[in-house]
């Protein structure tokens, strides 16, 4: 398979105005250490199906997902593929110290990436403890959903694995937009039904079939090709076989 070529997203944003701010690595961060950040970023496009970074490849660059959805992947040595986990808006990309990356990284959805410069990152973690203290909460919280994603794959019913990605996304879209996740919630669900059926282990059949009865029941509303109308989200919390706080950490 051909190495995708990566494309620059030509835009100029200033850390202060960015919409993943409150979230992202740099969420602690006050004003004299955003300069140092601005001084090492550059942004990063990719289109949907594009490879970020292949797993084994060096790594020169962090990264924090601004727009758009990444699927990790690991293959094989028979050429069998699994889909292990998904970088949201907001989450981080790639392992200061750690020169090469332990995952295929493809964008899902076209894609825009905040990247720093790796070298010069670590130097400033060194310097700077807030964003040192903000990566280490990203990655206990990564641990967390990765155990409760076992949790999903290993038992959940079809039924729970599609409320249950259905819930992580418009509970990430909600604190983006800083909405509280009670009431009707309104979001563009990023992934193809596709996409949807590779990552919980489901056929497309079955995605379709359940998306299909969520939606007969009221428990969702789609709107076009993509927007999802959560009408209660409580009502398809139950749905997801999790406990009242809803299991994963997003």
């Amino acid at each position: 398979m051909p190495r995708a070529t990566q494309k620059i997203q030509p835009i100029s944003q200033e850390c202060g105005d960015c919409p993943i701010r409150h979230r992202a690595v740099c969420a602690r961060c006050e004003s004299e250490e955003l300069n140092l950040l601005e001084q090492i970023k550059f942004y990063r496009s990719f289109e949907a199906g594009q490879t970020v970074v292949w797993a084994g490849d060096k790594m020169d660059f962090v990264a924090s997902v601004v727009t758009g959805i990444a699927t990790l992947s690991q293959t094989m040595e028979d050429g069998r593929r699994q889909m292990v986990g998904l970088l949201l808006p907001s989450d981080f990309a790639g392992r200061p110290g750690r020169e090469t990356s332990a995952y295929d990284v493809t964008a899902a959805t076209d894609l825009v990436m905040c990247c720093f410069r790796k070298k010069p990152f670590e130097d400033l973690m060194l310097r700077t403890p807030h964003i040192g203290q903000r990566l280490l909460e990203m990655t206990l919280d990564e641990l967390d959903a990765a155990r409760e994603w076992m949790l999903l794959l290993g038992r959940k019913t079809a039924r729970e694995k599609i409320a249950s990605l259905i819930c992580i996304i418009a509970r990430r879209d909600a604190s983006l937009q800083l909405n509280a996740s009670d009431g009707e919630l309104r979001f563009d669900l990023p992934l193809t039904r596709e996409a949807m059926s590779e990552y919980l282990g489901l056929t497309l059949e079955t995605v379709s079939r359940q998306v299909s009865a969520l939606r007969k029941e009221g428990l969702i509303v789609t709107e076009g090709k993509r927007q999802i109308v959560i009408p209660d989200f409580d009502r398809l919390l139950e749905e997801t076989g999790d406990d009242s706080d809803g299991g994963f950490l997003v």
